[in-house]
Formats: C-alpha cells, sequence, structure tokens
C-alpha cells in the first residue's frame, strides 16, 4: 500500500504537535528570564543593552537554522534533525547550569565577581545561540513532516500543528507565573520546564516510521527543488541572512553584499531558474505579515500590560490572553473555516480583521475596549502564518522542505531587519507629532536627537533629555508620548492593507485559471 493510501500516524502529529510546545516553552522562559529584574539582570549583572543581546541570540539563530537545515534535511533524515534538536535543548540547560554555577561560587566580590559575571554571561550567550538552532530544527522538521502526513488537507493541519506554538506559550505563561516566587529563589526551576515537553517529544519520536517526503518520493530532484526556490529566493533570504550575521559579528555592507551576490549568482548558475514567480510573490508579502504578526505584539502587550499592573495583574496575562485566542482558532476552527473560505479567502479575511483591529487600538481608551479590539487584531492575525505555510506546501509541493521552510526562515529574519526599524520610524514619527500637538515644536526639539537607518534619517525622543524639562511639561510630554506610541498603530495598518490587496490579486488569478486547487506531483 502506497504512504498515500496509508491511515496518517497520529502519534507521529502529536509528538511534532509537542515539539513546537517546546520551542515556546524555551521562548517564554528566556524571555522571563532575561527581562525580569530578579532573574539574570541581577544574578549576571545585565544591562539593558546585555539582556537584548542575549534575548536576540535565541531568536536569530532559529531562523537561519530553519533555512539551511531546510537544504540538508532530506538527506540527514527527519529523525536526525529531531534528535539533533533535542540535543541542543540539552546544551542550553547545561551552559545555562553551568553560568549558574560561576557566579554562584562563595566568596565572590568586588572584579572577581565581575570577571565571574563576565565568564557567564558568553556560556549564556552560546547556550542561547544553541537553543535558537535547536528551535529552528524543529521547524524545519514538523513542517514537511505534516505537510507529507495530510497532502490532501495541508492548510488545515498545519494550522492546527501551529495552535502547539500559542498553546504552549499559555501553558509555559501560566506555570511561569505559577512558579515566580520558587523562580525568584532559584531561576533554574524554569530551565526544567523546557525539558518537561522535550523529552515527551523525544519519547514519542525516536521510534516512529517518518513518511518519506512527498517531493523525494514523487522524484523530483533536488535540483528541481531549487528550481522552484531560484535565485530570486536566494537572493532575498541570502541578503536577509547575511546581513543579519553582519549584524551580529559586525560585518560591514561590502562583505554582506559580496556574500550575497556570490550566493545568489552561484545557486542560480547551480538551479539555471529565477524561481516560481508565485513564491516569489508569496516570499514578498511574508515580510508584511512577518512585521504585522510578530513586530506588533510588543506595542500592543504594551497598551495592554500597563493599565493590567494599574488592575493588580501579572503583565504576562496579556501574551497568555491573546495566545489562548490563537491557539483555540487554529486548533477547533481552522479546518471549517479554511473549508469555507479557501486558503486566499482565510487570508484576505485575517488582513481585513488585522487592519480593523489596529487603526480601532490606535485610539482605543479603557482596558475594555483595548481588550476588545486587542481580541478583534488577535483573530486577525492567528491563521496569517499558518495558512502561508499551507498554501506554499499545497502551490509549490516540488520545492520540498525549501521552500515550506525558506518563506518562514524569510519572515522571522524580515521582521528583525527591516520590520522591526520600520515600525519603530513610524512610532517615533506618530510621537513627534504628538508631542508637538501636546506643547510645541521647540519643546520636541530639545528631547530629540537626530539619527539614522536603513532607509534614511529621523528623530526620535532621548528619555535622557526629558527630565531637562518643567515638572508640568514632563507631564505633558509623557502623556503625549504613549499617545503616539498607541496612534502609531494606525501607521502599522499599511502593513495588512498591502497585503489584502496581493491576497484579492491572488483571488483573481486563480479565479482565472478555474479557482484555487492544491497542485499534485
Amino acid at each position: 500500500m502506497s504512504n498515500q493510501e496509508t491511515e496518517p500516524d497520529m502519534k507521529l502529529f502529536w509528538g511534532c504537535f509537542i515539539a513546537l510546545i517546546t520551542t515556546a516553552f524555551a521562548f517564554i522562559t528566556r524571555a522571563f528570564l532575561v527581562n525580569a529584574a530578579p532573574f539574570w539582570p541581577s544574578t549576571f549583572g545585565l544591562d539593558q543593552v546585555q539582556a537584548q543581546e542575549l534575548f536576540g541570540a535565541g531568536i536569530w539563530p532559529f531562523a537561519i537554522s530553519i533555512i539551511v537545515f531546510s537544504l540538508i534535511i532530506d538527506n540527514i533524515g527527519y529523525r536526525a534533525a529531531m534528535i539533533f534538536s533535542f540535543i541542543c535543548y540539552a546544551l542550553y540547560a547545561i551552559l545555562a547550569f553551568q553560568a549558574y554555577g560561576v557566579v554562584m561560587a562563595e566568596g565572590l566580590e568586588g572584579d572577581a565577581l565581575t570577571s565571574a559575571q563576565a565568564e557567564a554571561y558568553n556560556l549564556l550567550y552560546w547556550g542561547s545561540v544553541i537553543l535558537g538552532l535547536g528551535n529552528g530544527t524543529v521547524e524545519a522538521f514538523i513542517n514537511p513532516v505534516v505537510a507529507t502526513m495530510f497532502k490532501k488537507d495541508k492548510t488545515k493541519w498545519l494550522n492546527i500543528l501551529h495552535a502547539g506554538w500559542p498553546g504552549g506559550l499559555v501553558l509555559g505563561g501560566i506555570l511561569t507565573i505559577l512558579l515566580g516566587a520558587q523562580a525568584a529563589e532559584d531561576w533554574r526551576i524554569l530551565i526544567y520546564l523546557i525539558a518537561i515537553p522535550a523529552v515527551v517529544y523525544l519519547v514519542m519520536l525516536l521510534k516512529v516510521q517518518f513518511p518519506v517526503n512527498e517531493r523525494v518520493e514523487s522524484g523530483t530532484s533536488y535540483k528541481e527543488m531549487l528550481a522552484e526556490f531560484g535565485a530570486i529566493g536566494a537572493l532575498i533570504s541570502g541578503y536577509l541572512i547575511f546581513r543579519q550575521l553582519g549584524m551580529v559579528f559586525g560585518w560591514g555592507d561590502t562583505i554582506v553584499y559580496g556574500l550575497t551576490a556570490a550566493a545568489t549568482v552561484g545557486y542560480g548558475l547551480y538551479c539555471k531558474s529565477l524561481g516560481r514567480p508565485l513564491l516569489i510573490f508569496l516570499c514578498i508579502i511574508m515580510i508584511p505579515l512577518a512585521t504585522t504578526e510578530l513586530g506588533t505584539d510588543g506595542a500592543i502587550s504594551g497598551l495592554m500590560e500597563e493599565p493590567m499592573k494599574e488592575a493588580g495583574y501579572n503583565g504576562l496575562w496579556v501574551l497568555i490572553y491573546t495566545s489562548a485566542i490563537m491557539m483555540v482558532l487554529r486548533f477547533w476552527f481552522a479546518g471549517p473555516i479554511v473549508k469555507a473560505l479557501g486558503p486566499l479567502g482565510l487570508l484576505a479575511t485575517s488582513a481585513v480583521l488585522a487592519i480593523l483591529g489596529l487603526y480601532l487600538l490606535s485610539s482605543a481608551s479603557g482596558l475594555a475596549m483595548i481588550f476588545v479590539f486587542a481580541t478583534l487584531y488577535g483573530f486577525g492575525k492567528t491563521f496569517f502564518w499558518p495558512t502561508t505555510l499551507g498554501v506554499v506546501s499545497e502551490q509549490c509541493p516540488k520545492g520540498g522542505a525549501l521552500t515550506l521552510n525558506a518563506i518562514a526562515g524569510i519572515g522571522m529574519l524580515a521582521v528583525g531587519i527591516l520590520g522591526g526599524p520600520v515600525i519603530g520610524k513610524m512610532t517615533e514619527d506618530s510621537i513627534k507629532l504628538s508631542v508637538e500637538e501636546a506643547t510645541s515644536s521647540e519643546t520636541y526639539n530639545k528631547i530629540s536627537n537626530d539619527s539614522t537607518y536603513f532607509l534614511g534619517d529621523y528623530t526620535a525622543v532621548d528619555a535622557s533629555k526629558i527630565g531637562n524639562l518643567s515638572e508640568e511639561e514632563q507631564i505633558k510630554v509623557q502623556a503625549s508620548i504613549q499617545t503616539g506610541k498607541q496612534g502609531s498603530l494606525a501607521s502599522v495598518a499599511i502593513f495588512p492593507v498591502f497585503m489584502l490587496a496581493c491576497y484579492l490579486a491572488l483571488i483573481f488569478y486563480f479565479r482565472g485559471r478555474g479557482g484555487y486547487k492544491p497542485v499534485e506531483i
């Protein structure tokens, strides 16, 4: 009996699901450890810059490894990738425990303590990099495995699979809150949390029969897989990878552009293809999509977090609430909604909801209304990521693991390199207008600095200068800064507006070809 005719092994699916929960546990516990003062900042003497460097060290390897592993995963096998991811989690725990031991040695003070903290920081940094590689490797094997298991229903099952991420954030967030008192005494308990789902997925997946990827099973060659992505796909992903590495290791533009050009030319000469136009179009859409979903989460959480704290609740409940929305919708409602609207109809509807949510949030007041509009936005962003993966897998099956995972990696990298800075510029522009309206242009000039980023010049508020103002002006400025931050969400809505236009174009394109149908190979 062929692989296509057999019933999917649900133990394999749930193992992949729990592996994704592990990545969420790793993310939320690290966010808590890095940002909460009683934990890593006090233990290791971290300032804000060092704390964010540590947090970022767990993010960029995720995006790069998901792309790089996709090039070799069919050769090394899904089981090997799964075992490698578990080893990464184990190494992260070992290095974190070593860092703890270094600074907790008896009698440390003065220069000795400073030296120990520096040594511990290096252990944590490389542990975070290894953890990021593990997280990316999980994504690199679970996406093609599930797409292959459910060839006839990819979008539905990829949505259900990706309920594991918000599900892990909800569960991990609640456990983190409940263990707060014990973690304040010994933060290593939060490292142990990651071990629970990690060991579970290792045991579940160690002896299962992984399917042969549909690209391999169909006889599509490795070169044909590369041709689906093509030289343009290599250009987009190559630039983002080398730009990210350049930011980490201090490479200049010449090195970044040189490596990008060499990789693009070499890839193009080998596969002799510019790439599937549809796939390139989806890669372009992925940049504002990832920015809309991931880049705005911080701003919205900030809006909701302050009123929550004033009401006496842990700010982490904001992330738990928005993640719970995503988990429920993806897990229980993805199938019926995809059936009713189709993948492209679902993406277009999601874009409309995201536009409305962001625009209404930009002027919302009061905790109740902020929660209502954040919920609307949450509904909108829920299906963006997994449905896009479903469309890529359904329309470009010859691309196998590469196209499915590369577009996810492009999204992750684009947020940090392109989307994040653009949102930052939009926020500063909105703050400028708000401060000038509340006070005057002269006041804004007193508290701002000129700066530049990859798209040009901008001005930004310098918090250290606000203290030079009179007490009355300080109150006005602080209030107008918060208003400006919130108002910037209306500008951010341009991203889902662009996405909506693209989705409508795709809907009309497929309608002209007889309707949207998955491609079979």
